[in-house]
């Protein structure tokens, strides 16, 4: 498992339950800007990982739900969020800056 991977996985575990950030949240955060695609090539192992790593948190920069076909069944990202009290519509989360957890601004830069 690559570094890179495994610092994904910390910001994610540090999002909070009814809070979503974006791939290109994540890797800016992490100084790579760029690497929003690989952000989500993580996420789609993060399902193998221990401790767990709430994936269901990570969306598109534009709130949809792109990574839904990494749960097994297409409609569990969307209970997992709704059962965190975030609506979502047609893969779209409803009020997507209310519920956007930025880690630059979140988290403290080390």
């Amino acid at each position: 498992m690559s570094d890179f991977y495994n610092k994904v996985y910390e910001v994610v575990r540090l999002i909070p339950a009814g809070k979503v950030t974006s791939y290109g949240a994540i890797a800016t955060y992490l100084g790579t800007a760029q690497s929003s695609r690989m952000v989500g090539w993580a996420m789609n192992n993060a399902g193998s990982q221990f401790p767990y790593v709430p994936a269901h948190r990570v969306v598109n920069r534009n709130g949809l739900l792109t990574g839904k076909h990494h749960f097994g069944a297409p409609t569990i990202m969307q209970e997992l969020l709704e059962a965190e009290g975030i609506q979502v519509i047609d893969d779209q989360i409803i009020d997507f800056e209310k519920h956007f957890w930025n880690p630059m601004t979140e988290l403290d830069m080390e």
